[in-house]
């Protein structure tokens, strides 16, 4: 049974963030699914990813393409997972369910701290998610280093 991870984002953005989440995940030996709500955002993502350094460097791809399934990392909208994820990141308020949850390696829902609307959205996906039965935990970069602030 895995587990969701709530990244409650508030010194770094989204496109800081996100490459050390998944250099860990990959490191794991996961495929990666990168969930978000809308396409121009994952463009500018993809974009973001790309122009990383070199020795840092995450192979990924757009979902839509002839290598979906071969991917280690895949940005979609879509609530499929064809590169055989065991694990997924949910960005910008994308729909997680409890049987993900379930029966994923680790769920990671990220949302921006200076988005009032993102941070609750996020707070009905942890109601919702724990209230099913799903383990999660909520980490907090306030600090300046990520500490897990509660788990459940």
């Amino acid at each position: 049974m895995g587990q969701a991870l709530f990244y409650h984002l508030t010194r770094h953005p989204l496109e800081a963030t996100l490459p050390m989440l998944l250099e860990k995940s990959l490191q794991r030996g996961w495929r990666v699914v990168v969930r978000g709500t809308d396409e121009g955002r994952l463009q500018w993502l993809d974009q973001k990813l790309w122009l990383g350094p070199e020795e840092g460097f995450l192979p990924h791809g757009l979902a839509g393409g002839p290598h979906d399934a071969d991917q280690p990392v895949l940005l979609t909208t879509a609530e499929s997972s064809p590169n055989g994820a065991g694990c997924l990141m949910a960005i910008d308020g994308a729909a997680v369910s409890e049987t993900e949850v379930e029966a994923l390696e680790r769920v990671c829902i990220l949302f921006d701290g200076h988005d009032q609307a993102a941070v609750q959205h996020a707070r009905g996906q942890w109601k919702a998610l724990t209230g099913a039965g799903a383990s999660a935990q909520y980490w907090s970069e306030e600090s300046g280093r990520w500490q897990m602030k509660a788990e459940s």
